[in-house]
């Protein structure tokens, strides 16, 4: 039987996810994995989630096990308002969505805002699984550079003289896959360009708290609504993924007010509302006061972890790779020197025992086939130092 002609045309032209199909190497015995962007499980504040579990199924097991509000509960609402304060994005509780992580929120809003053929830039490189949203919404997919100082906006403004765009997505702060920040100035100039020409920035922040240092740029929210107030065309969104728990599936959406109703219309018909145990435990731990302490220590642990396969990079590979050091995040973006495909290399260090994720997938177009992304996140220091040694061998 022919069941080709019963899918869609847009799913006939999705790609799998490499980064998906890498982590079925990592499982492998004697493998060591520097591909997936996973949260370190060791670093998961188990108590503190026990504790909040515990509060959530014996306190408000209502609430933890019924049907909820699609735009989230009332309760979680009010605390990631808190948690958005903290990081200079002024928001009310009727102007969140809780989304089951942010990759849900990404698809939402795409859903929402374009239509086949619509424009949407994106940096070079960018989020593969953003790459594979804006495909599944049928979108345009342009793209601009990048340099240490993150997006380069100028490249924007030029694409700007001649062509209509509805959006504009990017990580602007530890991006993934590069790791790198948009500098203050390229966020003020972008904001300033989105509002001028009326399209729409999707801000992505699931790393901004992972920070190695205490510089802390504003977000593009906060530049927009302290610039042009509620005409700002600006969404926001993060997860507790990356400073909880990933399993929990919770993140959130910050929205302009034409824009609310209509993402929660689509979250109703997706899934009605995301999940009642999740949000009623991280209301619960949020309660507890124990995130400020956990953010802590994620933060010191990965800037250890940085430095160690940092320091690995330039001590065994530094004549024939180069990268910008991370400030923050989970991600080390290398290049070489010369001209070494990533991929084929990749076949080497598979047979090594190392696998790590070639940069091409992470470009709409033009891919740079001399690009890797390494995670320093779930390696420990004894496993860093046998992947470094046999990504040398693999070359």
């Amino acid at each position: 039987m022919d069941t080709e002609g019963l899918l869609s045309q847009r799913m006939h032209r999705l790609k799998s996810s490499a980064i998906r199909e890498l982590l079925k190497h990592s499982k492998m015995e004697n493998i060591i994995s520097l591909a997936g962007g996973i949260p370190s499980d060791a670093l998961f504040d188990f108590e503190g989630l026990n504790e909040a579990t515990q509060l959530a199924i014996t306190q408000q097991p209502k609430n933890a096990f019924q049907y909820g509000l699609t735009e989230g509960s009332e309760k979680l609402r009010e605390g990631i308002v808190t948690l958005c304060a903290e990081r200079g994005v002024i928001a009310r509780a009727d102007e969140i969505i809780v989304t089951a992580g942010s990759q849900q929120a990404l698809d939402l809003v795409m859903r929402a805002v374009v239509d086949p053929g619509d424009v949407f830039v994106v940096e070079r490189p960018t989020y593969l699984a953003a790459l594979q949203t804006l495909q599944l919404a049928e979108a345009n997919i342009m793209s601009v550079a990048s340099d240490s100082d993150g997006m380069v906006v100028d490249e924007l403004e030029e694409l700007l003289k001649t062509q209509k765009i509805k959006g504009v997505y990017l990580v602007p702060t530890f991006g993934n896959p590069s790791g790198l920040t948009l500098s203050r100035a390229r966020r003020e100039q972008l904001v300033k360009l989105a509002h001028q020409h009326h399209f729409l920035i999707v801000e992505d922040d699931p790393y901004g708290e992972l920070r190695f240092t205490d510089e802390r740029n504003p977000t593009l929210s906060q530049l927009g609504k302290e610039a042009y107030g509620d005409a700002a065309n600006i969404v926001y969104t993060s997860t507790f993924s990356k400073i909880l728990a990933p399993g929990m599936r919770l993140g959130w959406l910050v929205l302009p007010q034409w824009l609310l109703h209509k993402v929660a219309i689509i979250k109703q018909a997706a899934d009605l509302h995301s999940n009642s145990l999740s949000q009623t435990v991280a209301e619960y731990y949020l309660g507890l006061n124990r995130l400020p302490t956990q953010i802590a220590k994620i933060r010191a642990a990965y800037k250890a972890k940085c430095e160690t396969l940092a320091g690995l990079m330039t001590q065994e590979l530094g004549d024939y790779i180069s990268f910008d050091m991370p400030k923050g995040g989970m991600f080390l973006w290398a290049r070489f020197r010369s001209q070494v495909n990533t991929s084929v290399w990749l076949e080497q260090a598979i047979k090594q025992g190392v696998v790590f994720v070639p940069g091409e997938y992470f470009f709409s177009d033009n891919p740079d086939c001399s690009t890797l992304r390494l995670s320093f996140a779930t390696a420990t220091e004894e496993q860093m130092h046998e992947a470094v040694a046999r990504l040398r061998r693999a070359l």
